[in-house]
């Protein structure tokens, strides 16, 4: 896949999407091209709002540190404000995996699985529809209706 570079401002918590910078601004590259769901919503297969949708689910997963690990993690995950705020980080960390299944719930069975591939794993779209044994193409509309599910969930308009 061919890298599509551009520049965002760059907070603590990571690269910021919008505007609105106050002082000192730092910036970074950063890909679009890396994330499936970036592809999509990049290429306007996907409006903002279940874009979103996937990295609110996305950032989920990876506070709840559902991915798996080799060894143990002694690498705390920096959150700042939002739903979570005056948490320890075990609570932050259990409130993010209930959100995460909740979520999962919300989409459905028959959904989570490609949600799960294409916004937590990685995996790209025709790669999914391959490993579940869909049809070629089927897996936008798949995963546009599974986002959709988990955007009601987040309440995001």
């Amino acid at each position: 896949m061919k890298p599509q570079l551009v520049e965002r401002e760059l907070t603590d918590e990571g690269p910021r999407r919008g505007g609105g910078a106050k002082g000192k601004r730092r910036t970074v590259m950063i890909n679009l091209a890396e994330s499936p769901l970036a592809w999509l919503h990049a290429r306007g297969h996907l409006d903002d709002r279940l874009f979103d949708a996937g990295e609110r689910l996305r950032a989920d997963y990876e506070r709840a540190q559902l991915s798996p690990s080799v060894t143990m993690r002694w690498d705390p995950v920096r959150v700042k404000g939002g739903p979570d705020a005056g948490l320890s980080p075990t609570e932050r960390q259990i409130a993010a995996k209930d959100r995460f299944h909740g979520a999962m719930a919300e989409a459905g069975s028959g959904l989570a699985d490609v949600l799960w591939r294409v916004v937590c794993a990685g995996e790209s779209l025709p790669n999914a529809e391959k490993t579940l044994e869909w049809p070629a193409r089927s897996g936008k509309l798949v995963l546009r209706i599974a986002l959709d599910r988990v955007a009601d969930f987040y309440r995001i308009r």
